[in-house]
């Protein structure tokens, strides 16, 4: 399971630098003065990942309505999401953590140092870096849909 310590609604999100598919970096405080949903996920191409995503991708009007950026973050590297993301059609930034491995999962408290990657965890960060909402599923469970757009709400 997972080592770290999840923040705490209301609680500033820890930051990160992460590479995008192009290998260009994703500073998370540089997005302040917008939502953003960071969305953890074991590794691209499996199925329950492809699922979640993929409703997240079908549901983007929603996301875009509200002004959050979506951002999906895997232990994988660059050029495996890449390849995930022209296959699927994401339309939102994936981005990897795969070096120092699993450091921005680690955290936000959803690294899981027994299997090597992160566990199913989303973060609804506010305009001013604050988390408003959470949601970690332990290994094996899904995030619902509904969930995410309930939180939409709080921004």
């Amino acid at each position: 399971m997972a080592d770290g310590v999840v923040p705490a609604a209301d609680a500033p999100a820890p930051d990160f630098t992460l590479p995008d598919t192009h290998g260009t970096p994703t500073h998370l405080a540089d997005l302040r003065g917008e939502p953003v949903l960071v969305v953890f996920f074991p590794f691209a191409f499996s199925g329950t990942c492809t699922a979640e995503l993929g409703e997240l991708r079908d549901h983007a009007g929603e996301f875009e309505s509200a002004g959050v950026r979506v951002l999906a973050v895997s232990t994988d590297p660059v050029f495996t999401l890449k390849a995930w993301q022209e296959i699927e059609g994401f339309g939102f930034d994936l981005l990897s953590d795969f070096w120092p491995h699993g450091r921005a999962a680690q955290a936000f408290g959803v690294f899981d140092d027994s299997t090597g990657h992160a566990l199913r965890g989303s973060f609804l960060v506010d305009a001013d870096g604050i988390v408003r909402w959470s949601v970690v599923q332990p290994r094996g469970g899904r995030r619902d849909l509904d969930d995410y757009l309930a939180a939409l709400a709080e921004v």
